[in-house]
């Protein structure tokens, strides 16, 4: 998947500063902050899955696609979207 962002000049210079190659940086940001994730998310299917009963799928991609399927985890959007309709209007 690709992702483009577009940042400020101010912040530009800024990670000039911390990095050589910005893009690098963003990316290797990215992949550990998804990687910080699956690890949450496999924590999560773990525990569901130990307290169910349930066989957990062999490897990382799977384990992370298990958890989706089961309805145990869910993305930012739908995490939003259901506490906006939860609010009292």
């Amino acid at each position: 998947m690709d992702i483009t962002i577009t940042i400020t000049d101010t912040e530009a210079k800024c990670l000039d500063r911390i990095c050589i190659d910005k893009s690098v940086w963003i990316h290797n940001a990215a992949i550990a902050r998804a990687y910080k994730e699956s690890k949450e998310i496999r924590r999560i299917l773990m525990e569901h899955c130990n307290a169910n009963d349930i066989a957990m799928a062999v490897g990382e991609a799977a384990q992370v696609s298990q958890a989706f399927e089961l309805g145990i985890v869910e993305t930012a959007a739908k995490s939003i979207e259901k506490a906006e309709s939860e609010k009292p209007k």
